[in-house]
């Protein structure tokens, strides 16, 4: 049931290959800057496609107190990206949170009621790290030299620390990040692939507008840098393996003959607020989030709806949940990923959709220069189109010069264009099946 009780942006947090901040990333975004290179954290020589996304360097400690630096090694690297993103949202909000209190940044006390405090994490597939478990496997080997179970259990996992486990829960990205920020508000992961960051920013959507939360922090964060899930990928040929020499065209979404994807590392955390609670404390709003909508794709575990039946459906179910026609939408920012049957699937949905509204607003794409970071994608689109509607400005998106026949989708090509936009859309869905998503903005007015 829909609530009068209306929700605001008043916070965005990124860390992406080209950018960690919002600020920087948009500016990226406007350069046409590409993060994608060859992958410099371990060695892709054994892997068909061998670049990636990789996130600048950080330091956890630029984004925990003191006093929690002890956590750092239960953290896995998606769980580090969730902290990271969770700091920049905060201070982006102006949020005086337990954390930003602690390190001195705010003289406090806190300007949000901790209990009235939640938030809503994705997560994807957290890859263990390979060099904690050699030790492991090696000597739970048997005189043959393969693996042996019992061997495991008595001598193998006494090589990894009691806590290991806690590394890679997917539910770990939302712990921490509600313990270091104290919010003690509905607390969830979202774990639905790919779909995650655009649930989880939609669940806390809910949470906020049925009156269970005055703010909320959500989005998802995931890398797909690691060699598992470079494996994943590569076993379900997703990736291009034919632009390791020209990275920064590897990425084509929608594009004709299109080759495949590039793994990537990144998220995005989004604080939400009830509007009369920004406006209590004379918060900057980006934006108001006005209508979510999500479908179930039954179609195939590994494969693509061919006729893009759930984005059809959750771009409805958003638009309406908005009060928006489609007339009234002047910016998409769809998932576009550069894998041909995906694509197609979802050109589908949106042309189910929006007909020819398509060809009549301007579209724009992160994809191709950050790449995909499954979890975390949703949040960075999002980021991204919520900065759009708030500078009238839409960045350009590279490698969208030759698009596939069927596509009806408007992107900037070369240099930023100027839009007055009332209303814009955004989509995610899961490859792996199952969910879809899609969120609506709107320009804020009083």
């Amino acid at each position: 049931m829909k609530s009068d009780r209306r929700v605001v942006i008043t916070g965005l947090g990124v860390a992406t290959p080209i950018g960690t901040g919002i600020e920087p990333f948009w500016d990226a975004l406007m350069e046409k800057k590409c993060g994608l290179k060859r992958i410099e954290s371990f060695d892709p020589s054994g892997f068909a496609s061998r670049i990636g996304g990789e996130l600048p360097p950080f330091k956890l400690t630029d984004y925990i107190p003191k006093t929690y630096r002890k956590n750092a090694k239960v953290m896995s690297r998606d769980i580090k990206i969730a902290v990271a993103c969770a700091y920049h949202a905060v201070t982006d909000a102006g949020i005086q949170s337990k954390c930003i209190i602690e390190r001195g940044e705010a003289p406090g006390p806190p300007n949000v009621d901790s209990t009235r405090f939640g938030a809503n994490i994705g997560a994807g597939s957290v890859s263990a790290d390979l060099n904690e478990l050699a030790t492991a496997l090696a000597t739970a080997k048997n005189d043959d030299h393969k693996f042996d179970i019992k061997r495991w259990g008595a001598e193998g996992m006494e090589n990894l620390t009691p806590l290991w486990l806690l590394k890679f829960l997917p539910n770990m990205l939302a712990s921490h990040v509600t313990i270091v920020h104290d919010c003690q508000a509905p607390c969830n992961a979202v774990t639905c692939g790919d779909a995650s960051g655009h649930l989880a920013i939609g669940e806390a959507f809910r949470t906020i507008a049925r009156g269970a939360a005055d703010v909320c922090i959500c989005g998802g964060a995931e890398s797909k840098i690691a060699p598992m899930a470079m494996a994943r990928s590569h076993l379900l040929e997703r990736l291009n393996p034919d632009s390791n020499d020209r990275p920064a065209e590897a990425c084509r979404p929608f594009g004709q003959g299109a080759l495949g994807t590039v793994v990537a590392e990144g998220g995005g955390l989004i604080v939400l607020e009830s509007l009369d609670h920004a406006q209590s404390r004379h918060a900057r709003i980006y934006a108001e989030l006005s209508g979510f909508g999500a479908a179930g794709n039954a179609f195939h575990w590994a494969d693509p709806d061919p006729e893009g039946k759930a984005v059809a459906l959750s771009l409805q179910k958003a638009c309406a949940d908005a009060g928006a026609a489609v007339a009234d939408i002047d910016l998409v920012s769809p998932f576009g990923i550069g894998i041909g049957n995906m694509d197609a699937s979802e050109m589908t949905g949106w042309n189910a959709a929006f007909g020819e509204r398509l060809c009549e607003v301007p579209a724009m794409s992160t994809k191709p220069a950050i790449g995909f970071c499954g979890a975390g994608c949703g949040a960075i689109d999002f980021a991204a189109m919520v900065m759009s509607l708030h500078r009238g400005t839409v960045p350009p998106t590279p490698n969208t010069d030759v698009l596939a026949e069927k596509c009806r989708f408007s992107f900037v090509q070369r240099d930023p264009v100027d839009a007055k936009i009332r209303a814009a859309v955004t989509l995610g869905y899961s490859l792996a099946g199952g969910q879809t998503a899609a969120l609506v903005i709107k320009r804020f007015e009083e």
